[in-house]
């Protein structure tokens, strides 16, 4: 069975995609699903990116199912915002809840949106970059205890350029020492699907998956991130082929232990 492992549905801020909507579109594509909602405490500009876990548990847990391979078509995991400082914040979140797996990505770099067009106005691509992945090398040290970081490229989708991508050459400098990082704190690299209908994404991003192999990583989640059903596993046996193409093993995550998929 293959697994899209990053979803969100309500109980994340910025979706209204209902379980079942999200669990028909799984079935249709012949996947399971981890549900990663967001947790991003203290977040700018009165955005509330929380939920109660215990709310969340009532709701979904009776639909963990079983399946003959990997023990469930449905994870409950959720997807926690790093910021500096809130280590101590985000341990505490996950406590609360037997999660199967925690994905840590970046949204916010120096306490600003990096969503929000403004965030790049007067800043050259170079800074913004460069800083951008010095956040994240430093987050995923500070919290080792994330199990996945998520979508490295997220900046590219967001960030106006006229030449958004990830151009590992010009910025491999600080893009090891997020890798270095994952791999000295056994953290996984996540293959985010979102920007994968641009065939030429997969050039972009191959160089960084190969150096991450090099370094000494083996396993990559593969997730859509989608919001709607119609993103629901979306171009998820596209990243598993990729995922193989650079030997990197693909897996999910339950009970917060890797489970190798088919």
């Amino acid at each position: 069975m293959i697994y899209d492992s990053h979803i969100h549905t309500e109980f994340s801020a910025d979706s209204e995609m209902k379980i079942d909507g999200a669990l028909a579109a799984a079935k249709a594509q012949g996947c399971g699903l981890v549900l990663t909602e967001h947790y991003d405490p203290d977040y700018p500009e009165g955005m509330i990116f929380e939920f109660s876990p215990r709310d969340y548990w009532r709701e979904y847990e009776a639909l963990r199912g079983r399946d003959d391979d990997l023990g469930s078509g449905l994870s409950l995991g959720v997807e926690c915002g790093l910021i500096p400082g809130h280590a101590v914040v985000l341990r505490d979140f996950i406590a609360k809840a037997p999660f199967d797996q925690v994905i840590g990505s970046i949204h916010l770099v120096d306490g600003e949106d990096i969503y929000k067009r403004e965030y790049y106005q007067g800043r050259d691509k170079d800074a913004v970059f460069t800083r951008y992945f010095q956040v994240m090398g430093s987050m995923v040290r500070d919290n080792p205890f994330i199990d996945t970081l998520g979508h490295i490229d997220y900046i590219c989708r967001v960030a106006p350029y006229d030449e958004p991508g990830l151009e590992y050459p010009r910025y491999h400098e600080y893009i090891d020492e997020v890798l270095r990082a994952l791999v000295e704190t056994g953290t996984v690299m996540e293959i985010n699907t979102r920007r994968f209908g641009d065939r030429s994404v997969l050039d972009e991003l191959a160089p960084v998956y190969r150096r991450y192999r090099q370094l000494g990583g083996r396993m990559v989640t593969v997730g859509s991130d989608a919001h709607t059903p119609d993103r629901v596993g979306m171009n998820i046996r596209l990243a598993l082929d990729f995922a193989r193409s650079l030997e990197l093993t693909p897996v999910t995550f339950r009970n917060r232990e890797a489970v190798i998929l088919c």
